[in-house]
């Protein structure tokens, strides 16, 4: 199941403070080509859901504009991996499963 980052502390939680890898999905409700990623961000959380060194949360750019504003998204989707709490990959837009499996498998074997 996707996790949500309802505000700072939590994302300090659950994002920074986690020593695996984290991709969080920055979206809006309001957001079409969000709406397309919502999907891959699920099959995503299922086929890591059993790993216990991979998390996956989505944070709400409405909700949490403090946070957002923090790591500087200013066009959503944006997706962020961190791995030890550090941010290793920004991408922007809608990318094929693949492209966010093969960026979390390549930090998982650092």
């Amino acid at each position: 199941m996707v996790q949500y980052a309802q505000n700072p502390e939590q994302f300090t939680q659950e994002v920074l403070n986690f020593d695996g890898v984290v991709l969080v999905d920055f979206y809006a409700d309001r957001c079409g080509p969000c709406r397309m990623l919502s999907p891959i961000v699920d099959e995503l959380t299922q086929g890591y859901e059993k790993n216990d060194k991979v998390k996956i949360i989505k944070v709400n750019v409405d909700e949490n504009p403090d946070t957002a504003g923090e790591y500087g998204i200013m066009s959503i989707p944006a997706v962020l991996i961190f791995k030890g709490g550090e941010m290793k990959h920004n991408d922007t837009g809608v990318q094929m499963k693949e492209v966010y499996e093969n960026k979390i498998n390549m930090l998982l074997e650092e």
